[in-house]
């Protein structure tokens, strides 16, 4: 049967709307948004398919989705903005903020190396109870004692989940607010942006049901079968300690939902996510509302770490939370994009030279390691026109 595209679209456009149709015909989609913000307009807001696996539930305007971490882009853009406001110092020592921070020979890593996975901290190696992601205290507390896995500043690897509680924690220190509640009053609440960090249940009629990925083919390992070989391991750790994080029956819980995990469970669409890139691809401001400096957008963009990601296994570059423009996963043509990408597809990026905000957000989750084939086709046939 086939899925009707609702929304609007540009007619230079209409190769994006062709493309994301396909993907619904060819099965390897079931629910998805796809949003440019060119200039301060949007050129083309789209979606389509089913917000459940069943599909049973029709995927609307305003259906939200749970991002991974895409997550960790929008908890970047709060960072950013206390330092804005005069309130955070990027080179002074996380424990200047959060004192407890300074355990085994923590006391001099500056936030910087939280924001560039440069910290040593990407998992907790002692064995964290069950219920740990929904539990702030007992994550922050079990990371300030810690010991780096490798010394500070002079490797990077991804802090797949650690990343939303250390930069968290800063952002809840400063502020008495945890990240969720400054986003919602710094953020998403002047500018009416749908995009959260910790939902209520009154939420859970427009939130779409996460599909696990399918098994990738046979010439395409398993990033997360790799990272799974040994249950002792740093990178095991980082993506399983307390439970593997990337399950659906997780995910989709009302506990999951409800708790705040800035690296992972941001939930918002296409349109939010783009309409906020879009923001910083134009020097920062929307509507008249300030959401960073020119300065501070220029700064999260500037390339702290380059090479081997020691979690990942492959080659990763990174701003000051943010994924740069790389050969191996490239975001179109110019080399100053930056966002970020979520497990299993999802993605929103900013481009200063095209000066275009994009988000694609899905439930269908795919298995590629970087940056979704799903997303980047849609993108590369939007750069095409621009």
């Amino acid at each position: 049967m086939s899925v009707k595209i609702e929304g609007t679209c540009e007619p230079r456009f209409q190769r994006v709307k062709e493309i994301f149709a396909d993907s619904f015909e060819n099965g390897i989609e079931v629910g998805a948004s796809v949003v440019a913000v060119v200039d301060g307009k949007t050129v083309f807001d789209l979606w389509g398919g089913y917000a459940d696996k069943a599909k049973t539930r029709p995927w609307t305007r305003d259906t939200l989705v749970n991002v991974w971490s895409t997550t960790k882009g929008i908890t970047s853009i709060c960072a950013h903005r206390l330092v804005d406001q005069g309130k955070l110092d990027l080179d002074a020592p996380v424990a200047k903020y959060w004192p407890e921070f300074a355990q085994v020979g923590k006391d001099k890593i500056p936030v910087n190396y939280l924001l560039s996975h440069r910290a040593g901290l990407p998992a907790v190696r002692k064995q964290l109870p069950a219920d740990s992601y929904t539990n702030w205290p007992v994550m922050c507390a079990a990371l300030a004692a810690q010991e780096p896995w490798w010394v500070p500043g002079t490797a990077h690897g991804y802090h797949a989940i650690t990343f939303g509680y250390l930069v968290g924690e800063v952002i809840r220190r400063i502020t008495g607010k945890t990240p969720g509640t400054y986003l919602r009053d710094e953020i998403a609440g002047p500018l009416k942006l749908d995009v959260h960090i910790g939902v209520d249940a009154s939420f859970d009629p427009r939130i779409a049901e996460i599909i696990g990925a399918p098994p990738p083919p046979p010439d395409n390992p398993d990033q997360l079968a790799r990272m799974s070989v040994d249950p002792e391991s740093m990178t095991f750790k980082a993506i399983a300690n307390p439970v593997p994080v990337v399950d659906p029956a997780l995910t989709n819980s009302r506990a999951w939902r409800g708790a705040e995990v800035p690296a992972a469970n941001g939930h918002t669409n296409a349109r939010a996510l783009a309409t906020l890139y879009g923001a910083l691809a134009t020097g920062g401001e929307l509507n008249g509302y300030r959401v960073l400096t020119p300065a501070s957008i220029k700064r999260a963009h500037t390339e702290q770490a380059n090479g081997p990601d020691l979690i990942l296994g492959v080659t990763s570059r990174w701003g000051l939370g943010f994924a740069l423009n790389q050969p191996n996963a490239p975001v179109g043509p110019n080399p100053r994009t930056f966002g970020h990408p979520g497990a299993g597809g999802s993605i929103g990026f900013a481009d200063p030279d095209a000066r275009v905000g994009f988000g694609y957000t899905m439930n269908q989750m795919g298995s590629d390691a970087l940056i979704d084939g799903r997303a980047s086709a849609l993108f590369n046939a939007m750069f095409a026109e621009l």
